[in-house]
């Protein structure tokens, strides 16, 4: 069947193994010989079907992976306890559809759509994120199913196909905006390429802080001015909003003196090299300058960061920063509380705080969070919104609420950072 697609199968060369040869290392029952007969794509069909039962789950997953692997064993593999085997088996089958030709797009496109709609309802979300990951751009994919992953409950599932599918249309997504109560799925709506302005209105009508943050930050999405000055009522208090809006090219005039009355003086000398700005907004954003300076009230980030954190330690002492009040900073975009909250309870050094936040891996990152007694479902949403890591990257917890790796891991991790705070 796939000899028909593929062309000349890997094997079928001057190397071929004879049928014999195939059976009598079959018959040996070594391990490494299975190994091998199970990942040739010369391998006789009813061989990796036989194979498709080996106890050993390496043997498994390398028939889950093999093209050349009839459609009867790939079936009884949707049903495989190994989690591993059921991945690779995703992972071939999302692959396999957009590589059919034309005149494969009968029985044989039936059989392939009949693995990926099993493997979209298998209960681990890790099988049906690589589904996801491997059909989120492809256009040959039924819409049942990118619909189906569209509305998952985990968000590393309805993610990619979220911000990626050509198959979601506006009223798609105009009904997922309203329906949805799955965290981060707003988001990766907003980061979607060329998205209309009937779409960005909904987003923003959520008030959701990360995804009109990132709608902010995706240059390709419409945004009528009427919205845009929806957002500014709105960012006074949300630091997350202001530098993405200064970014903005289609700000107006009215816009950007308004947004200068309320953002940091750096993103005020941001919005003073913009090339449109007419005579009556630059001597009103020189003069909100001189205003600041002249009131005192300008600003020393160091300063400031270093007023805050005395701050949070004196209330750490007393016991007053609790978990919701961080969760707060992070849904606000407020990275330095953040950052600072974090260096008292973890009892490190902001530098290293920092430090551990800006190098985008996951494993650091939680192990931050636990060091500061927090839980791993905000080490989660910290992931994603003050760190910045991929959402294909994030780490979730073990079990629904437990960290994913051991205390031992988590401190080992923690250990290429200088991080003991010297005032203790």
């Amino acid at each position: 069947m796939f000899r028909r697609i593929f062309g000349r199968r890997r094997g079928e060369t001057e190397d071929a193994l004879p049928y014999e040869e195939q059976r009598a290392r079959l018959e040996s029952g070594a391990s490494r010989d299975r190994r091998a007969l199970a990942g040739r794509e010369d391998t006789r069909p009813e061989i990796l079907f036989y194979l498709a039962d080996d106890e050993d789950a390496d043997v498994r997953r390398a028939v889950a992976a093999n093209r050349s692997t009839p459609h009867q064993a790939d079936f009884r593999l949707t049903r495989d306890p190994d989690e591993e085997v059921r991945c690779e088996l995703a992972r071939k089958v999302a692959r396999l559809l957009p590589d059919l030709p034309p005149q494969e797009q009968g029985r044989l496109r039936d059989r392939v759509i009949e693995l990926i709609e099993i493997l979209a309802r298998d209960q681990l979300p890790a099988v049906r994120r690589v589904l996801s990951e491997e059909l989120k751009t492809s256009p040959n994919v039924p819409k049942p199913v990118v619909q189906r992953l569209a509305h998952d409950l985990d968000l590393i599932v309805a993610a990619p196909v979220l911000e990626y599918s050509p198959l979601l249309g506006d009223e798609d997504l105009l009904e997922i905006i309203a329906t949805c109560q799955v965290e981060g799925a707003l988001a990766a709506i907003s980061r979607r390429r060329d998205l209309p302005a009937s779409v960005s209105d909904a987003i923003v009508a959520t008030l959701d802080i990360p995804a009109v943050a990132a709608l902010l930050a995706n240059p390709s999405a419409s945004l009528r001015e009427e919205v845009l000055d929806r957002v500014i009522d709105s960012a006074t208090s949300v630091e997350a909003w202001h530098q993405p809006l200064v970014l903005r090219t289609e700000l107006s005039m009215r816009a950007i003196r308004r947004i200068a009355g309320f953002v940091a003086s750096s993103l005020v000398d941001q919005l003073m090299t913009r090339s449109d700005l007419d005579e009556e907004t630059a001597a009103t954003l020189a003069r909100r300058v001189r205003e600041r300076v002249s009131s005192g009230a300008h600003e020393n980030p160091h300063q400031e960061f270093e007023a805050l954190l005395a701050q949070l330690q004196d209330r750490h002492t007393r016991g007053e920063i609790m978990e919701d009040e961080i969760e707060q900073a992070v849904d606000g975009g407020r990275r330095d509380f953040v950052i600072a909250a974090l260096a008292v309870r973890a009892a490190l050094r902001p530098a290293a705080v920092r430090q551990i936040l800006g190098a985008r891996l996951p494993k650091p990152v939680i192990a931050l969070v636990w060091r500061g007694g927090l839980s791993m479902r905000l080490a989660v949403k910290i992931q994603r919104q003050i760190a910045l890591i991929p959402q294909s990257s994030i780490l979730h917890a073990r079990g629904g609420t437990a960290y994913p790796l051991t205390p031992d891991e988590m401190t080992w991790h923690l250990e290429f950072f200088s991080l003991e705070d010297p005032r203790r």
